[in-house]
């Protein structure tokens, strides 16, 4: 399963709403009972993000940490093009999901 960015912020900041279900989730990744996965386009905004909210190194903390049970699909040309390609509205949706076709994921949880 391939995470997508607003899952792992709804997460990590316990956004009201989605938190419990979403939290179940991602443990099932942390467990090992799903291989999760998230786009390393990703990666570098929620680097970002939790850099301009805490601190860098809580972001090297928070990256350490999801990698322990994460692993990050490519994000290269050839997914670039085929996110082109995809009928999204919303291109940082259609990186996602052609991040999650190329490691041929099962279901790839698009923004909440």
């Amino acid at each position: 399963m391939l995470f997508d960015l607003n899952i792992v912020l709804d997460v990590l900041q316990e956004r009201a709403g989605f938190y419990e279900f979403l939290a179940r989730l991602l443990a099932r990744a942390e467990t090992g009972k799903i291989e999760g996965w998230i786009a390393a386009h990703a990666v570098t905004t929620l680097f970002y993000l939790i850099a301009k909210d805490r601190s860098p190194e809580q972001a090297r903390v928070a990256i350490t940490s999801l990698l322990q049970f994460l692993k990050v699909a490519p994000v290269d040309q050839n997914t670039i093009e085929q996110a082109l390609n995809l009928p999204y509205r919303d291109f940082e949706d259609a990186v996602q999901m052609s991040a999650a076709l190329q490691i041929w994921a099962d279901i790839c949880s698009l923004a909440t």
